[in-house]
């Protein structure tokens, strides 16, 4: 076995995949490259598996019976703090965008192919790992307060609802604030892949941040977009 490609000791996921060849194979792959792993058919007993179990990482198919995983992710959402990997059906962006809204951290498309798989949710592991090893805890900007020991932001006083990725976006784009991050930075950072010029995961996440954060959709002044580069993240609003 490749040691790189090895997890930390025993991490667990949960498969919540209803196609049982593809949950095998999956879960054999992985527990050969040192997981621990659940699974579960049923999208009906989704949220209920999640909630008590709190893996590690949750890999949640699109389409399920009982109830999809769309529905399933907004759900479990406010109390279930780890990464969520969507498997979607398609390459259309339709599916991507609407996991990342509902709170799905990433996303690989069928047919899986187990190394790109692996290497998604180790990007995903290593960045909850590291979360909390950061230079500097607590950021402020005038009404805007983020801080990453906690994982909390909040506006004027106020908790402000983010996913675990729009905070983990949003404070890379504010520990480099004054500071233009490309796409391929932010790829390399948040997901541990190249950007393919073609991904519109980033530019979602910033669209869902902006106004969480004060921010005019279409007349930002805290996050601007920079044509043709990527994000600005302003010192002073």
């Amino acid at each position: 076995m490749d040691e790189s490609l090895h997890p930390r000791e025993q991490d667990h996921v949960l498969i919540i995949e209803d196609d049982e060849r593809l949950a095998d194979l999956t879960r054999d792959y992985l527990q050969a490259n040192g997981f621990r792993v659940t699974l579960e058919a049923d999208g009906g007993r989704g949220v209920e598996r999640i909630l008590a179990l709190q893996p590690d990482l949750v890999i949640l198919d699109l389409m399920l019976p009982g109830e999809d995983g769309l529905s399933i992710c907004r759900r479990v959402r406010g109390d279930y703090p780890g990464p969520i990997l969507m498997l979607t059906a398609r390459t259309d962006d339709m599916d991507q965008v609407l996991g990342l809204e509902m709170g799905a951290d990433d996303y690989v498309a069928k047919p899986v192919q187990p190394r790109v798989l692996l290497a998604r949710m180790r990007a995903l592991l290593r960045r909850a790992e590291n979360a909390e090893v950061v230079a500097e805890p607590r950021l402020s900007f005038g009404n805007l307060e983020i801080d990453s020991a906690t994982r909390e932001a909040w506006l004027d006083g106020n908790r402000i609802d983010l996913t675990s990725a729009e905070f983990d976006l949003l404070w890379l784009l504010a520990s480099n604030a004054g500071r233009v991050l490309t796409r391929e930075e932010i790829f390399s950072q948040l997901r541990g892949i190249k950007y393919d010029g073609q991904d519109r995961s980033i530019d979602v996440r910033v669209s869902r941040i902006r106004p969480k954060i004060g921010d005019d959709p279409n007349q930002p002044h805290r996050i601007k977009t920079v044509r043709s580069k990527g994000y600005l993240f302003v010192k002073e609003s």
